[in-house]
């Protein structure tokens, strides 16, 4: 009897310190995605050439500092932002789409507050700056069994940051715009993909993002799928992965 009392005791202790194991690793976890990285996958073209479909990233949270949306649910509520910077023209951000904060968005910041953003002739123009591109021929993109050709280009942004962007034409609305002003505790963001992107041009849609959406900084692609067969046809997957993506630093 004394024997099957300890095996109890013994079991029932193993048990208690496997949850404690569990609780203290969704404890920590729950710590790392609040405070310092956090992963997204990339569900649509808008971010092409930079960010594909099927990419999953790591987003520095602490970039920017800390707002409600940095907590998961946005609980508790409070306004503003505690350690709060500034992003660099150029960065690939991750930030609440301000209609609808239950949405994620990833979109490279052009404007800072107090700057003017405009396109001429499918041109940037920042501060009346114009962002000289460079072109680097075509770049093929299929979207489901359509191929479509797009003109590719080095964008240079006045502080001397680089970055590839898609033009499909120079023409249409989205490419003569009016001059925006970006209001105080926002900023102005815009996909790579400029002709498929619903970004700041549109103030009936996303329109210029406060700060306190910020969610953080687009670092690093740890992995990424073209996911083009169905998921029971599991023997596909691994000609699938993109290897040359992992590890990608995003710029």
């Amino acid at each position: 009897m004394a024997t099957s009392k300890v095996k109890v005791r013994r079991k029932s202790s193993a048990l208690v310190e496997n949850i404690k194991t569990i609780v203290y690793a969704g404890l920590i976890a729950l710590v790392v995605r609040t405070v310092a990285f956090e992963p997204f996958n990339i569900p649509s073209g808008s971010m092409l050439p930079t960010l594909q479909i099927g990419d999953y990233l790591f987003v520095a949270k602490y970039s920017y500092g800390y707002s409600r949306y940095s907590l998961p649910f946005g609980w508790p509520p409070f306004s503003g932002r505690i350690f709060g910077r500034l992003p660099h023209r150029g960065d690939v951000a991750v930030f609440k789409y301000p209609p609808d904060p239950s949405i994620d968005y990833i979109k490279r910041i052009v404007g800072l507050p107090g700057d003017t953003i405009q396109m001429r002739e499918g041109l940037l123009y920042i501060n009346g700056q114009l962002c000289p591109r460079q072109p680097e021929g075509d770049y093929q993109v299929n979207d489901d069994g359509i191929r479509t050709v797009y003109r590719l280009y080095v964008e240079t942004l006045p502080d001397g940051v680089k970055h590839l962007e898609l033009k499909a034409t120079d023409q249409g609305e989205v490419n003569n715009t009016q001059v925006y002003t970006v209001p105080p505790g926002h900023v102005f963001a815009m996909g790579d993909n400029r002709d498929n992107s619903a970004d700041s041009r549109f103030m009936n849609g996303v329109g210029y993002v406060p700060l306190e959406n910020l969610v953080g900084h687009a670092e690093i692609i740890f992995f990424s799928i073209d996911a083009e067969y169905p998921w029971w046809e599991f023997w596909e997957w691994p000609f699938e992965i993109r290897w040359d993506r992992l590890l990608m630093l995003i710029h």
